[in-house]
């Protein structure tokens, strides 16, 4: 089990897959077994990946100010997913 849940703004490292290893953001919650991600270069936040929530490990760091634009349903722009992913540390 995960210390962290894995919630809209949340960074994620990708378990599995061809993105295995890559930082992602949690954009979206779809439901119990699924979120979708973006890392603001090979998945873009005009087309986020459906990812299953097992197959993600989610950190620590949590971007409060994305996810509030995230769950207001208000744009982020790519380069701002990739200034975040940048910054987390975990």
């Amino acid at each position: 089990m995960n210390k962290w849940p894995l919630e809209v703004g949340r960074i994620a490292i990708s378990r599995a897959g061809r993105d295995a290893g890559r930082k992602m953001l949690v954009v979206q919650e779809l439901d119990a077994d699924f979120v979708c991600v973006a890392d603001g270069r090979h998945r873009q936040m005009a087309r986020p990946k459906k990812k299953r929530r097992s197959h993600l490990k989610p950190t620590a760091h949590v971007d409060m100010a994305l996810r509030e634009r995230l769950l207001r349903h208000e744009a982020v722009a790519d380069y701002e997913v990739r200034a975040s992913l940048s910054h987390e540390e975990g």
